[in-house]
């Protein structure tokens, strides 16, 4: 079986390429400079490329506001000037549609202009950010190993002087997952008011692929180790439990957690992030240079579609090879998930971190398993309960009372 047409899709756009100016210890995408050996002098998106990339993503979507979404390496790294050229291809294309930007960045290079250019233009910035400065210079340092921290702190400055809309993503490591609330309370001093909290899980292959490749994808069966800097899984539940207990009774209707909010999209019976769906396949993204793979965490030589120059935005998604590469994610979920309990809410989590053993002897467990049974287990039924109080009208703040008392369920 495979997946039904898609009809709508987002397109990960990295027009930078895998170029930063500081170096992650844990990025999985600073190594794909090794698919493009050509490009590393020559690694910015072309002009023809970019106008390309608007025209036809605009043309390819059916609904009335179009997103947008800029990652790297470090976009900024291109200027003002690339995203004023890419506003300008929106304008001419859009026709009687709304567009919306995305942008993540690690806020080190942000600027007064930079800032007056996001808010002039109503960009949504993503500042890439682990913490306090102990968590947050464990493994984001410059490649001189130095600390990013104040200069991250000066852009999310700039970006509330001029009222630029932002939220925080943090990759929960070895190191921050030890200090969940530290982390959470540091995100709101500095005015994140929308928080993302990312599992880093890598392993490491004891040589590289074909293509020079450290990071592997599940399916690789050579040697490989889990990355040191990758979280241990039962912590990053609990990690999650903890910032959930003190935000449901103190943060519900101020603070928006992106992890808490895809579990009640799924409990409530929308669709969540594509992590937590039963199948993918519908998150492409793209290469400076226009190259197309499945997803960003799959950039690797046999998962790519194809070339937005060749073929359209469309046809790319709608290839047999990615509808086969969303259904797989159902079709090869591990035999421990069938029974599982938390299944609805987590349909066996990103295929990337499927590589440990089911008890049936197959790899297609994974990883973090543990972890979500641990968190799903938590909070689903505060959930559900949360989720019944909003539907009565009940407003937050009664309701943060009612769970300060223990009470989880009105008849």
């Amino acid at each position: 079986m495979i997946v039904e047409r898609f009809k709508r899709f987002g397109v990960m756009s990295k027009p930078s390429s895998s170029v930063c100016n500081i170096d992650c210890d844990y990025c999985f995408y600073l190594e794909k400079e090794n698919l493009y050996p050509e490009r590393k002098k020559n690694w910015r998106m072309s002009d023809s490329t970019l106008e390309q990339y608007i025209r036809d993503f605009i043309e390819s979507q059916p609904d009335q506001v179009i997103e947008f979404v800029w990652q790297g390496g470090e976009p900024t790294l291109l200027g003002i000037d690339f995203f004023q050229q890419a506003v300008e291809f929106q304008q001419k294309y859009r026709g009687y549609k709304t567009i919306q930007n995305s942008l993540q960045t690690n806020g080190t290079l942000l600027d007064e202009e930079w800032a007056h250019f996001f808010k002039q233009n109503q960009f949504l910035i993503g500042l890439s950010i682990d913490g306090d400065r102990v968590s947050n210079d464990a493994y984001r340092r410059t490649r001189k190993g130095k600390s990013t921290f104040d200069d991250v702190l000066k852009g999310v400055e700039l970006l509330k002087k001029y009222g630029v809309e932002f939220n925080t993503l943090t990759v929960v490591n070895t190191e921050n997952v030890k200090r969940p609330l530290h982390v959470y309370s540091f995100l709101k001093r500095i005015g994140s008011q929308y928080m993302q909290f990312i599992p880093l899980v890598e392993r490491k292959s004891v040589k590289p692929d074909v293509d020079g490749l450290i990071l592997v994808q599940p399916a690789y069966e050579g040697e490989a180790n889990l990355a040191n800097w990758s979280v241990p899984a039962k912590a990053y539940g609990k990690f999650l439990n903890t910032i959930f207990d003190h935000w449901l009774v103190n943060d519900l209707g101020k603070v928006f957690v992106m992890n808490f909010e895809q579990t009640m999209s799924q409990i409530a019976g929308r669709p969540g992030t594509c992590v937590h769906s039963e199948t993918c396949g519908s998150a492409l993204a793209m290469e400076s240079n226009g190259d197309v793979y499945s997803c960003d965490h799959y950039v690797y030589s046999d998962h790519k579609l194809g070339n937005i120059h060749q073929a359209s935005l469309i046809e790319l998604v709608n290839l047999p090879q990615n509808r086969a590469f969303g259904q797989n994610k159902l079709d090869r979920i591990s035999a421990d998930c069938v029974g599982c309990e938390v299944r609805s809410l987590c349909h066996g989590g990103c295929p990337k971190h499927r590589f440990v053993k089911s008890s049936d002897g197959i790899r297609n467990k994974n990883y973090l398993c543990e972890g979500y049974k641990t968190h799903f287990g938590h909070i689903a039924p505060q959930m559900k309960s949360l989720l019944s109080l909003l539907q009565q009208g009940m407003p937050p703040k009664k309701i943060k009372q009612v769970f300060k008392k223990g009470i989880y369920s009105i008849e």
